[in-house]
């Protein structure tokens, strides 16, 4: 579960549902019990959602780690019918492909002719040999991609 209010509320919904059958029934009726859950659960709820983030985002640095030394290349004049896994099966004869974006108009969605490949490998040698080749009938572009500039 990764919505921390859907863990809110089976949390305090559990807390209730035990708070009511385990609590003698002169105690508490079911709204108190579900008073008590809720009351609980807020109190654990962010303890759990806590460490349930914690966990996460640990294994996502993990991740990025395991790919530190890859390259992004600029990938331009690509055919408007090809889809990522078509870029992949190009480039990956060259070395290792981590992901490939393929750039797409926000208003209509359709492609626009470029995309970026994450590689680990050669980059140099890899621009160098797919650089003014054929793709599907048009000629690639490859770059070594820009640093995004901060505004």
């Amino acid at each position: 579960m990764k919505s921390p209010v859907l863990l809110y509320i089976v949390i305090a919904g559990l807390l209730a549902v035990l708070g009511y059958f385990l609590l003698p029934a002169q105690t508490m009726n079911a709204n108190q019990a579900l008073a008590l859950g809720l009351v609980i659960g807020g109190i654990l709820t962010p303890l759990l959602a806590s460490q349930f983030l914690r966990q996460s985002s640990s294994s996502t640095s993990t991740d990025n780690n395991e790919h530190s030394d890859s390259k992004t290349l600029y990938v331009g004049n690509l055919p408007y019918r090809v889809n990522e896994q078509d870029v992949k099966a190009h480039f990956a004869p060259h070395g290792t492909v981590i992901s490939v974006r393929l750039m797409k108009d926000r208003r209509t969605g359709k492609r626009k002719g470029y995309g970026f490949v994450e590689m680990v490998g050669d980059t140099e040698l890899i621009v160098r040999t797919l650089n003014d080749t054929e793709f599907q009938d048009r000629t690639l572009k490859v770059r070594m991609a820009k640093d995004k500039q901060e505004e």
